[in-house]
């Protein structure tokens, strides 16, 4: 069994802002343990939104229950009716997840059968006792550096993988990859995407995330990738133009490394592109089909490298070529 932070943090708040709640003598003390549980969240931004939220509606419903409780009474009606009106006005307000923690004041306040100042402190202390509790212990979040490099690295090496099996077909005609790398760089990516997503919200000032925007740029290279399969699946034969292309992207699949720009191979896709136009045309249908898709696929593989290009090389301290 496995017990992540936010469950630690949960048992280690929760007793805290219960005793600190029952130490300033506070009525509905246990309560406060309630506000701390709703209040742990996964990251940094998550947890400051729902504490705003979750204060926002608690002083909304104290004073919704104010003016229904001292007008209408302390009646089950007054509860139902006090609740058809604030849960929409809440949902107005975009404080919608703070409605559960204010439905635990609303019942302090109807429970009380009569509202006064004393007991308004009483629940606004509870409330900053129980979600300021839960905000310290989100103020520290695991550093998730090493996961993103890992993932970094398990990416890369599965594109150096693609690359090198089309290279290998290229030159060879051979198909018999059955293309597990493509559905396993799928999950690495969906994977990496939300911790680094998760990453940037533990950041509050950082308006730059260096993995997250890696992450993006791998997700658009992934994209054409995927899109050069079924042109590569139509080239029949391997030729000359064929075979020059493969050693390309045996090249370009070695350079999924550190300390490589996408630069050079850019000029080296140039090159090909006046080589193949100084070559005598196709003499046959099939032979037209087969130069037509290599075209093609140079057309998408210039793109995948553009996309690295535009990824500056300061982002991310482990740099990848291509």
């Amino acid at each position: 069994m496995k017990i992540g932070y936010r469950t630690l943090k949960t048992s280690i708040g929760t007793p805290i802002s219960i005793f600190l709640a029952q130490l300033l003598g506070l009525s509905n003390f246990v309560s406060a343990g309630i506000l701390t549980i709703l209040c742990i969240k996964p990251t940094r931004k998550r947890s400051l939104i729902s504490a705003w939220h979750r204060v926002a509606a608690c002083l909304l419903v104290i004073g919704f229950a104010w003016v229904f409780f001292e007008t209408i009474g302390y009646h089950p009606v007054a509860v139902g009716l006090l609740l058809l009106l604030f849960i929409p006005t809440a949902v107005q307000l975009n404080v919608t997840e703070g409605i559960v923690t204010s439905s635990v004041i609303l019942l302090h306040l109807y429970e009380s059968n009569n509202i006064t100042l004393g007991l308004v402190f009483n629940e606004v202390i509870l409330i900053i006792v129980g979600i300021g509790t839960a905000l310290v212990l989100n103020l520290y979040m695991p550093s998730l550096e090493d996961q993103l490099k890992e993932k970094q690295q398990e990416l890369e090496t599965n594109f150096k993988k693609i690359l090198k099996e089309v290279a290998y077909f290229l030159k060879t005609g051979d198909l018999s990859w059955t293309g597990k790398e493509i559905t396993e760089a799928a999950r690495l990516l969906e994977e990496a995407k939300s911790l680094a997503s998760r990453d940037l919200e533990n950041h509050l000032l950082r308006s730059h995330h260096p993995y997250y925007h890696y992450f993006q740029m791998r997700g658009k290279q992934f994209e054409i990738l995927e899109r050069m399969l079924p042109l590569i699946s139509r080239i029949s034969t391997a030729n000359e133009q064929s075979q020059r292309m493969g050693e390309f992207f045996e090249k370009l699949s070695e350079s999924v490394h550190p300390g490589n720009t996408a630069v050079i191979f850019l000029q080296e896709i140039n090159e090909m592109k006046q080589e193949f136009r100084k070559q005598p045309l196709p003499e046959t249908r099939d032979e037209f089909e087969i130069r037509a898709n290599l075209l093609t696929l140079l057309n998408e593989i210039e793109q995948y490298l553009i996309i690295k290009r535009s990824f500056k090389k300061s982002d991310i301290s482990y740099q990848a070529g291509t």
